[in-house]
């Protein structure tokens, strides 16, 4: 897969005990990469991380984004051949609760990065991961592309839109030169459902949480829609993204935004109502309707993926009924305390042989 592109390849994931980190390090490991981590600590209880005993895989290191020189010391010391910049604050609600934390992290951890890379001056092919939420989001009906307006109607979105803009900075000053060893983009998704996610605030991991010990989840709004995927569907992106811009320099300095097909976008209500027919029965009252919640959420966002497609080849893999599958079969398993590496290992390469017979070039 990806041309052996990572294969022993030095390769470094910020944010590697979080969800979307966890799951990114064992594929990684299946590519045969030498993972190295960076990160604040385990995240949530349980953790993926955790749960998938990565620990003793990879090389972990321990430090916050937000000290540019511990990021310096580290990136000096890897000498990475690679980089997927995941740290961030990750979570809407948490952006009101601590707004400057949220700037904090997902801004200068991006800045911090990004320029010590440059000071290293060596050889580096960099994804730097924000988000979908970066767009000026007016609730518009056809998906946003890549040169749609930046914007942020909260903490959480404004770090996000803030962090491209500092990404295309450091691009145009730095590293735009054709000569420059180091070539980095940016990835943009959002939304990613799939088992080991356990942050509160996303409805979920709040979801299985309350069915688990046979409550209702409450919902604040059900009707909103979202392009959801399978976490699997971003990070094979993300891989291929970083594959492709290693082989063509002029992908530096580019957004991608990766998401489904718009016929796949669903409302909560329906993730939930598909979700719950994965889940063992027990519970006649599976939601409550909580009404308007307490800070802002927008009720409609989609992306438009075709620059990923002609430029990249990248393509949606799973049907959104394969993905909510394959996330209640995850937790099924975990709560009937099952070893979950095999079943992790076993989904990833369901999702890889699916992709090869659906046409994906990655996938090869």
């Amino acid at each position: 897969m990806f041309s052996n592109t990572y294969h022993k390849k030095r390769v470094l994931i910020t944010g590697h005990t979080g969800f979307k980190g966890a799951w990114l390090t064992t594929w990684l490991l299946e590519l045969g990469a030498n993972v190295h981590g960076f990160a604040n600590g385990i995240p949530t209880q349980p953790s993926l991380y955790e749960v998938l005993g990565l620990a003793g895989s990879i090389q972990h290191h321990e430090g916050d984004v937000r000290d540019f020189d511990l990021v310096k010391k580290t990136v000096e010391a890897i000498q990475p051949d690679f980089i997927f910049h995941l740290a961030a604050q990750s979570i809407v609600k948490k952006s009101y609760e601590s707004p400057l934390d949220t700037l904090a992290t997902t801004l200068l951890g991006h800045a911090h990065m990004l320029e010590a890379v440059r000071q290293l001056g060596q050889p580096c092919t960099m994804v730097m991961v924000t988000s979908d939420k970066c767009y000026e989001n007016r609730e518009q009906l056809h998906g946003y592309t890549e040169a749609d307006s930046l914007g942020g109607d909260d903490p959480y979105a404004a770090s996000k839109a803030a962090a491209e803009i500092v990404v295309q900075a450091w691009h145009r000053s730095f590293f735009a030169p054709q000569n420059c060893p180091v070539r980095l983009a940016t990835a943009r998704a959002g939304n990613v459902i799939g088992g080991g996610d356990w942050a509160e605030g996303r409805i979920v991991p709040d979801c299985i949480r309350a069915w688990s010990v046979g409550q209702p989840v409450h919902l604040r709004k059900p009707n909103a829609t979202r392009p959801w995927q399978h976490v699997l569907e971003p990070l094979s992106g993300y891989l291929r993204l970083g594959q492709m811009l290693a082989e063509q320099p002029d992908l530096g300095g580019e957004a991608f935004n990766f998401g489904p097909k718009h016929s796949q976008n669903r409302t909560v209500l329906d993730l939930l109502e598909t979700l719950s027919t994965q889940w063992p029965t027990g519970n006649s009252e599976r939601f409550i309707l909580e009404g308007n919640p307490s800070f802002r959420e927008a009720n409609l966002l989609q992306l438009n993926c075709n620059k990923a497609h002609a430029l990249l080849g990248w393509k949606p893999i799973l049907k959104f009924e394969e993905a909510t599958m394959l996330t209640g079969e995850w937790y099924r398993h975990f709560y009937q305390k099952e070893a979950m590496l095999p079943l992790t290992l076993q989904q990833l390469d369901f999702f890889t042989k699916t992709a090869a017979k659906r046409g994906a070039p990655w996938a090869d």
